[in-house]
């Protein structure tokens, strides 16, 4: 399964946003069932941002995410994340 979460940065929080986030993105990489994770902005709106990652399930993804260090650093930057699914099953690969 893959999850993507969007978030909305104002542009003078982005250098930090993105040294926080690639902690975030560090920390999950750790967990088991992790396959890829990346942290993109929009070349359009430089104030969007992507947090995807690619998981062997929903399972290890909510624990990943229910894991002590990850809450530690992901929490303070949900705030800016936008509401809106995130999970999604992957039905065709190429």
């Amino acid at each position: 399964m893959i999850a993507i979460t969007r978030y909305r940065v104002p542009g003078e929080d982005s250098e930090d946003f993105a040294e926080r986030m690639t902690a975030v993105l560090t920390t999950l990489s750790e967990s088991p069932g992790f396959r890829s994770g990346r942290l993109a902005r929009t070349v359009d709106d430089p104030g969007l941002w992507a947090l995807v990652t690619e998981w062997d399930g929903a399972g290890h993804y909510r624990r990943a995410l229910g894991a002590y260090d990850v809450r530690m650093r992901f929490i303070p930057l949900a705030a800016m994340a936008v509401d809106e699914p995130g999970a999604y099953e992957v039905v065709s690969s190429v």
